[in-house]
């Protein structure tokens, strides 16, 4: 062999019949710090040994999602439950009697009627949210209470696709009961009645956008999230509230009109999974009864 030029290694050629170390599946000595054994001072470098795997598809990693992309269902941490909504509904069943008693046998107007029909709705549902703050994670995680366009979207589809179905529901009630025994409790609260301009919208705004919000946060939020604490299946929280919705409301004749109003509005809290939804599909189902209200009080329509 002859001279190897300065600067370059002298090659060593590996014997016929051994494995080569770079093509086997032998560990391949590597200097763990020090220079490169092929310069510097002969020495037995240390090996490293890569962890061998066992055979087969790699684990996925532990935040990996399910297959098929479905989400898992929401992990409730709150510490309330039924209870919770047992005490709201006192809440508001103690406040409306207290009120009615307090205008019993005086002429009160429609602002004070208003305020009356709002103060309990709205307390029920104060109490609600501090019960998630006290006892839970806050109105937003434990309630759904997030806003989103898409949320109002739905809403809007689900409401006015309720319209469709609660439209006929109501005629087919004027019919069984008659029109006598087919009006609401509202209604008849505001019974012959006249208020003008400003009253008549403030009546408008409790009935289409502050009850409906109130209720929600009670019954698709408050009531919804504590049957779900249970590991139940889904659809008992959509049938239970619903139910108990329709029931709430004292009006036992309009009841199996109720359920089948308050139908999609649970469809929208149950197809997003949040609060939003149902708001918005309870106020689209209450704006024509409330628009109709208004223009009776102002006198363009007959009580």
């Amino acid at each position: 062999m002859g001279p190897v030029p300065c600067g370059e290694p002298d090659v060593v050629p590996v014997p016929r019949g051994e494995p080569d170390p770079v093509s086997s599946n032998e560990p391949v000595p590597v200097p763990r710090g020090g220079p490169d054994p092929a310069w510097g001072p002969p020495g037995e470098p240390e090996l490293v040994m890569a962890p061998s795997m066992p055979p087969g598809p790699l684990p996925p990693p532990p935040d990996a999602a399910p297959p098929g992309g479905a989400t898992a269902l929401p992990r409730r941490t709150h510490r309330w439950g039924i209870g919770a909504y047992v005490v709201v509904e006192a809440v508001f069943v103690g406040v409306s009697l207290l009120i009615g008693f307090a205008f019993l046998g005086k002429p009160v107007s429609v602002t004070a009627l208003t305020v009356a029909l709002a103060v309990p709705t709205v307390l029920a549902a104060g109490v609600a949210m501090l019960i998630t703050r006290l006892r839970g994670n806050g109105p937003r995680t434990d309630l759904g209470l997030i806003w989103s366009w898409h949320d109002v979207r739905v809403g809007i589809v689900y409401g006015v696709c309720g319209l469709v179905i609660t439209i006929p529901a109501s005629l087919l009630y004027v019919v069984l009961v008659g029109p006598e025994q087919a009006s609401s409790a509202v209604g008849d609260v505001f019974e012959g009645l006249r208020a003008g301009p400003v009253a008549a919208l403030t009546v408008v705004l409790v009935v289409v956008v502050l009850a409906p919000l109130c209720e929600e946060i009670v019954y698709r939020g408050l009531l919804w999230g504590a049957l779900e604490r249970y590991a139940l299946p889904r659809w008992v929280p959509f049938v239970v509230t619903t139910l108990l919705f329709a029931v709430a409301h004292f009006e036992f004749t309009r009841t199996p009109l109720l359920f089948i109003v308050a139908l999609p509005i649970a469809l929208a809290r149950l197809r997003t999974g949040r609060l939003a939804a149902s708001v918005v599909a309870h106020q689209v189902n209450n704006l024509l009864p409330g628009v109709v209200l208004a223009l009776a009080l102002v006198g363009v329509l007959p009580t």
